[in-house]
């Protein structure tokens, strides 16, 4: 009698798995390498785990089955293989998949102004029609909270598909994620810094952020580990750079800029946006008094050949809308408030100029030694 690999096939049907209830054919478990040499017939066996307690009565039920529905002079003792099923390759999930683009907001030294300027970029950005979030990565000092006057507020949970889910606070038609949600606004946040990297990786990986347009990352002062875990956590469209027109600030923005230039982050930059670039008197608009400076801001960015994003003056109002929790960019009539509105205007064709004539930014990948 003549054997052939469909005959061998029908045979191993009769083999049922005890755990599963199902046969081994049915399972995919019979490896599509069977041999037949004459009488000598061998296949292999596909298991989770080499280990798997059942090896052994499967294959004694396989040689059974062999003898009794193929034939009794069948040669199958010790030709059937065991082989582990390959496991499949989990794609990664990026992170924040439904966020169009991603923007930090940075500056070299902290006083500059930089999270007055997150706040309102998005409020205005928000009041132009785009879907916005604020995610604030300044784990040692949040300001979002005071600035959005939500600081008595705790995001809720949602579990969604099983795992517990983060929703942002709601606020002017911003989506916001501090860590100063979750923590008492009077204590001081004493943490290593691997600790408040984690809590940063926790509000991206958890907040349900939904689809963006824009998700703005209000970056800490400085360069130090929060900046690091962002370009290696995600891709960040572009960075836009805060200071002030003082050359302390400017020496420290320069820092900054080199930092996302650098080849090992190579993070596009925007532009930079000059903060306190004028002080207005409110009974006096046309007058200007360049107390900080005059232009530092507009010849960095002729130095290092980025866009002047814009020009914010410093007035009183500003200031008390800060501590208000009502950002000046809600009033179009006022002068500050007009400037954020041409502020986001410009950062809207940065992005797009960007995503045009750039691939995206990749994710900065950590090597060890």
């Amino acid at each position: 009698m003549s054997y052939y690999p469909a005959l061998i096939m029908d045979a191993l049907k009769n083999v049922k798995h005890p755990g599963k209830g199902k046969d081994i054919v049915e399972l995919n478990m019979v490896e599509d390498d069977i041999r037949i040499d004459g009488k000598r017939i061998s296949f292999s066996l596909l298991f989770d785990r080499a280990n798997d307690p059942l090896v052994g009565s499967i294959k004694k039920a396989c040689v059974q089955a062999i003898k009794t529905h193929v034939g009794e002079d069948a040669e199958i003792e010790g030709n059937i293989y065991v082989k582990v099923k390959p496991r499949p390759i989990a794609t990664p999930v990026k992170p924040l998949a439904e966020v169009k683009n991603i923007i930090a907001v940075a500056s070299g030294k902290g006083g500059v102004g930089k999270s007055t300027v997150t706040a309102n970029l998005a409020v205005a950005l928000a009041k132009d029609g785009y879907s916005v979030g604020i995610l604030d990565a300044d784990i040692f000092g949040p300001s979002m909270p005071k600035m959005f006057k939500t600081e008595g507020t705790r995001p809720l949970l949602e579990k969604i598909n099983g795992k517990d889910r983060i929703n942002p606070v709601d606020k002017y038609g911003v989506k916001l994620l501090s860590i100063g949600y979750f923590v008492n606004p009077d204590d001081a946040l004493v943490w290593r810094g691997s600790m408040a990297t984690n809590a940063l990786k926790q509000l991206i990986d958890d907040g349900n952020w939904g689809a963006l347009d824009f998700l703005l990352l209000d970056l800490p002062p400085g360069t130090s580990d929060i900046h690091l875990t962002m370009v290696q956590t995600l891709s960040v469209t572009g960075v836009v750079i805060v200071t002030t027109p003082q050359d302390v600030a400017i020496a420290d923005a320069i820092k900054g800029v080199s930092m996302f230039r650098g080849k090992s982050i190579n993070v596009p930059i925007l532009g930079l946006v000059e903060n306190m670039a004028w002080f207005t008197p409110a009974e006096l608009p046309e007058n200007k008094y360049y107390i900080f400076g005059k232009d530092g801001g507009k010849k960095l960015a002729e130095k290092f050949d980025v866009p002047l994003l814009g020009q914010i003056p410093i007035v009183q109002s500003i200031r008390e809308a800060g501590d208000n929790g009502e950002p000046v960019a809600l009033n179009d009539d006022s002068i500050v408030g007009k400037a954020f509105i041409e502020l986001a205007g410009k950062v809207v064709d940065r992005v797009d100029d960007r995503n045009k004539n750039l691939p995206e930014t990749k994710v900065v990948e950590i090597k060890t030694q």
